[in-house]
């Protein structure tokens, strides 16, 4: 089934292997089937080698300092991070066996032509390639759907990416945006989930979440806020250490998200003014106007022998200041409901 029908009938929810293999295929292969059991809807992968992203150069310009990967020179931490081309056929094919869809990000032409050679259904971009226009515009030209990270994107960053897959043919239904936080892990103040409504109605796409907080609350109140899409960080354990690892989640974790998702997903319900099928015997527990003394035919109405209580079978206390003076058209026990035909209007 395409994408753009499948985030028609719910949530679709990503679970983003990276490096948590850790550089052992059989990990790989265990993430797989754990990301299905746990209730992914989807496996990622990162298509990319170090030097498809920069150079292997020692100057300071290439040293990373601070969060969580200080220390690092930027090639051998995307060289410790990869994950090799020879095992993505075989990682898709899995995929397929287990009953997950395959999707993963390319970092430039060549790893996008790759996946093709591998028949994906659809793209991913990542937040720092948000501003890769050249990549952008070959992938779009496949006409496959994109999903597309806006982390640390302005509003021109992500107009131009957008305008780029649309002026290469692309429909904006086969678009989705992701508000990210590009922050490894993100902080919870960081977040700005209100974005996510914005970018649907200013952009015109759909919107979801890629999410790097620890835990399962900004997924589960994004879905609430209309995100299609959630993306999380998947791993077999924190314990099996990586470039990810310590901002994934555990399998035990990521069960206990998917169905607070599925929970959120099924309380969006739609937008509704009236009484629910399920409300409508709560109706009776409302206040009416009931009648507090035995009122003669003829008695004038005061509040001395009617009253706003509860149950809710005499008419809506908004009556009650024009009964007020009017008189009973008929003699009235204690206790009754008021009605129109109990009451003279006209006098």
């Amino acid at each position: 089934m395409p994408l753009v029908e499948k985030l028609k009938k719910g949530v679709y929810i990503i679970a983003e292997m990276s490096a948590n293999h850790a550089g052992d295929f059989e990990n790989a292969i265990k993430i797989i089937h754990a990301a299905k059991e746990a209730g992914a809807d989807c496996l990622k992968i990162q298509t990319y080698t170090a030097d498809s992203l920069t150079i292997d150069c020692d100057n300071e310009y290439f040293q990373i300092k601070g969060g969580l990967w200080d220390g690092y020179n930027l090639y051998n931490l995307y060289k410790e991070a990869a994950t090799p081309y020879s095992w993505q056929a075989e990682i898709k094919a899995e995929c397929e066996k287990a009953g997950l869809d395959f999707l993963s990000t390319p970092f430039d032409e060549n790893g996008a032509d790759f996946l093709e050679s591998l028949n994906v259904d659809v793209y991913k971009i990542a937040s720092f390639e948000l501003v890769h226009i050249p990549l952008i515009k070959h992938i779009a030209r496949k006409g496959k759907p994109m999903m597309v990270s806006c982390g640390m994107g302005s509003i021109e960053e992500i107009d131009d990416a957008v305008d780029a897959m649309i002026g290469e043919g692309l429909s904006r239904e086969k678009i989705v945006l992701l508000k990210c936080t590009s922050e490894y892990p993100a902080n919870n103040k960081d977040m700005n989930l209100l974005t996510i409504p914005d970018m649907i109605k200013r952009f015109k796409c759909s919107a979801g979440l890629s999410d790097h907080t620890m835990g399962s609350v900004a997924p589960i109140a994004a879905v609430a806020l209309g995100a299609c899409v959630i993306e999380k960080h998947f791993c077999l354990s924190r314990a099996i250490k990586n470039p990810d690892s310590d901002f994934s989640m555990e399998p035990h974790e990521y069960a206990e998200m998917v169905k607070g998702i599925r929970a959120a997903e099924k309380m969006q319900g739609k937008v509704i003014y009236e009484p629910g099928e399920t409300e409508k015997a709560s109706l009776t527990f409302r206040r009416s106007i009931f009648s507090t003394k035995a009122i003669k035919k003829g008695e004038m109405f005061s509040s001395e022998n009617i009253k706003v209580i509860r149950p809710g079978h005499g008419m809506k206390p908004k009556h009650y200041d024009n009964i007020i003076g009017k008189t009973a058209k008929n003699d009235i026990a204690y206790g009754e409901p008021l009605s129109e035909e109990l009451i003279n209007f006209e006098n």
